[in-house]
């Protein structure tokens, strides 16, 4: 029954969850038959669905051979993160295997047998990966292969190096996050389904991923002390504390939600880079593969701000909300409403007193001036009293049955792979 509450506390996401099992996921999730697919294909899309926690269903509504690409791309640089966070290989043989591992794509009998993380099935059988690799068009080839290179060289400089400054932690954030943007988009121009500018334009590319990946890092920020693992930026949190993990003290958490602002008004300069670049995508399923990620990372953003809950356990939108972004983000129009939005209750919940207030204010300005309500989509959860009526009586004779949210949707809320 808790989840029954849970819903009456948020009526619009019963229209959601109604709306999603009643085919709203069909406009971004289509059915995708790898029956008539040749078996290496088929073991490839079988390791992206064991691995992928959220990027799976999308990367499968990709058109035509970019379908192909994506999936080897995300499988490729998924074993080379798996070889990255593999604490038990010693840092003398890590190194060298991360600059060398774009040259394995080219080695058909390489594989790596001894990792004991959990994705290790991509590297146990990276022969299957590297010949559906070889596979594609040597233009896609090209693309994969230079990122891998430069992730790996990143990931090799920054193994035993810790973030001191804002400037690394973009430096940081390029190396894992922003080159699969790049890299992305480049794959998108050579497919033919969008404009050559789409690949060319490396900055707006990089913004792409940067705001994914500092979303991430700002709201896992208790899940990686836990871990032993620090992403935070020194120059950032030494303003407010000695140790970062100092941040989680009880007696620190003023200072450390002043702390989580300040990235977060970092995260935001990204977002007008974010519009600027899905005003040009021309093809619907790269739009929705673009376009999911960034509204779920607003989304995410704006629950986190000024949220004590940061430091004590796990930030999460909610499924119905996270249903209604997926079903929703579809237009550049009913995106930049979206954003609008969730700048909106980030800028409500500004504190006078907070020393990046004035930053806040000014980023949100400029997120506004490009997205400014003028779609239906601006008042998308504004349903009448007699309709939620009915929803909410429909939800509680048939709750078990909604919650049962398919497979895909539930990883997606999850807020997706770093």
């Amino acid at each position: 029954m808790e989840l029954l509450k849970k819903w009456l506390g948020h009526p619009e996401d019963i229209y959601n969850l109604l709306r999603f099992k009643m085919g709203g996921y069909r406009a971004v999730m289509p059915r995708f038959d790898t029956d008539a697919l040749g078996r290496g294909l088929r073991t490839c899309y079988r390791y992206l669905n064991q691995t992928s926690r959220s990027f799976a269903s999308v990367i499968q509504a990709l058109d035509g051979e970019l379908r192909h690409a994506v999936c080897i791309f995300y499988l490729v640089l998924r074993a080379l993160d798996t070889i990255e966070d593999d604490m038990t290989i010693s840092v003398d043989v890590k190194v060298p295997m991360l600059h060398e591992f774009h040259s394995y794509l080219y080695q058909p009998e390489w594989k790596y047998t001894e990792s004991k993380e959990k994705d290790r099935q991509v590297l146990e059988d990276f022969p299957t990966i590297s010949m559906e690799f070889r596979n594609l068009s040597k233009v896609y080839q090209d693309v994969i292969s230079d990122v891998c290179h430069k992730m790996g060289v990143g990931m090799a400089e920054f193994l035993e190096k810790k973030m001191d400054s804002q400037h690394e932690w973009d430096r940081y954030c390029h190396y894992v996050a922003g080159l699969v943007g790049i890299g992305l988009s480049r794959l998108f121009s050579a497919s033919e389904l969008e404009d050559p500018i789409v690949g060319q334009d490396t900055e707006l590319a990089n913004s792409m991923g940067l705001f994914l990946q500092k979303t991430n890092i700002i709201r896992d920020y208790l899940e990686d002390q836990q871990e032993g693992r620090e992403f935070w930026p020194r120059e950032v949190w030494s303003r407010y504390v000695k140790k970062l993990s100092d941040l989680a003290k009880p007696e620190n958490i003023d200072m450390a939600v002043q702390c989580l602002n300040e990235l977060i008004t970092n995260a935001l300069h990204h977002v007008p880079d974010v519009l600027t670049y899905l005003s040009r995508l021309k093809n619907q399923s790269v739009f929705n593969f673009c376009a999911i990620p960034q509204v779920m990372a607003i989304a995410t953003l704006a629950a986190c701000y000024n949220n004590k809950q940061v430091f004590r356990g796990v930030v999460k939108i909610r499924k119905g909300q996270a249903l209604s972004l997926m079903m929703d983000a579809t237009n550049i129009q009913a995106v930049k409403a979206i954003m609008y939005q969730y700048v909106e209750e980030i800028y409500q919940k500004i504190p006078s007193t907070d020393p990046s207030s004035n930053k806040t204010q000014q980023v949100i300005a400029s997120i506004r001036a490009m997205s400014l309500p003028g779609s239906p989509m601006a008042s998308r959860h504004h349903y009448s009293p007699i309709y939620l009526s009915c929803a909410m009586l429909l939800a509680a004779l048939s709750w078990q049955y909604l919650s049962t949210i398919s497979k895909a949707t539930e990883e997606y809320v999850q807020a997706g792979d770093n």
